[in-house]
């Protein structure tokens, strides 16, 4: 090859790799665990990525879930994670090396309060002094609890319960074999592990109607929702007021503005991929996808929802 050809090939790469925004851009997703809807999720979309953009195939990062995983996104350790709003609002103001942004709002999770039909649980208060389990350590669930477990009024602060860290495979089998008396977790509707566990003995699920007013009035990135009588097979003989937090797909304020546009379409275009590996994709929509405050959408983002007029 001639030195003109040479350098006329190398230009034409050139002006290709700046005609592409995605161009040289390598991924890393921080998920959670297997199984789990951020691992099912997080994992299809490296895919679908892949085949969009023609990126090299993104890093899945196994994590115990949202606040690992901002870990990773504050440390440069991942760039790309689903995390539960509530975590995400709180790491706004932390001053790490990369600060979150959002590029769409995908699904909600709800609160679980999971105890044996017989348990006499019946309120948030009835926990005193008992034996629950309040997630993985740094995960979504653990920072629900933390902020539960402080309500005032709720005898915590004399009888505080006997709390212990697992994740919802070991939480579900402790409640199995009486080694705990509760567990919390917060998931996506239905969530396999309780609907499985419901099957095997009698479970209920806690209402918090008494406390969401409080909850709501003091942390605004919680909403109410009821879990349906129908979503297990449980001993509750009507819905359950629980607390609502939104996931959101987050990336970096690094990430540039046009690989971030690119990503933020592609999750739109794949959507039926998703959903046919999870179901909570079904909840993504193109005009919910933006509400995201107080976590501030990614330029990249926020152009491509201009231009699609959401």
């Amino acid at each position: 090859m001639s030195r003109k050809i040479a350098a006329l090939v190398a230009l034409v790469l050139v002006l290709a790799a700046c005609t592409n925004p995605t161009a040289g851009l390598r991924l890393t997703i921080a998920t959670g665990l297997p199984g789990g809807v951020y691992n099912s999720l997080g994992t299809a979309l490296a895919k679908e990525w892949a085949a969009q953009t023609g990126i090299a195939q993104p890093t899945v990062l196994e994590t115990n879930g949202s606040g690992e995983n901002l870990i990773k996104l504050r440390t440069g350790q991942a760039n790309v994670t689903i995390c539960a709003a509530d975590l995400a609002t709180e790491e706004i103001s932390n001053q790490g090396l990369h600060s979150p942004r959002a590029l769409a709002r995908i699904y909600d999770d709800y609160f679980h309060i999971v105890v044996r039909d017989e348990a006499p649980i019946q309120h948030l208060h009835d926990l005193a002094g008992k034996r629950v389990a309040i997630g993985a350590k740094n995960s979504g669930v653990e920072f629900i609890a933390g902020h539960l477990l402080k309500l005032p009024g709720q005898g915590f602060e004399a009888d505080p319960p006997r709390t212990v860290n697992m994740n919802l495979v070991q939480s579900r089998e402790a409640l199995l074999s009486g080694q705990i008396d509760a567990f919390f977790w917060s998931g996506g509707l239905p969530t396999r592990d309780i609907a499985q566990l419901a099957q095997a003995i009698p479970l209920r699920l806690v209402d918090m109607s008494e406390v969401m007013t409080e909850i709501r009035a003091e942390y605004r990135y919680y909403s109410a929702a009821t879990i349906p009588v129908t979503t297990y097979r449980l001993r509750n003989s009507s819905p359950v007021t629980t607390l609502v937090v939104a996931n959101l797909l987050l990336v970096t304020d690094e990430m540039p503005a046009a690989a971030a546009k690119v990503l933020t379409q592609g999750i739109f275009e794949s959507q039926k991929d998703l959903a046919s590996v999870n179901t909570a994709a079904n909840s993504i929509d193109i005009r919910s996808a933006v509400e995201t405050q107080p976590v501030p959408l990614h330029e990249g983002a926020l152009e491509y929802y201009r231009d699609e007029k959401a």
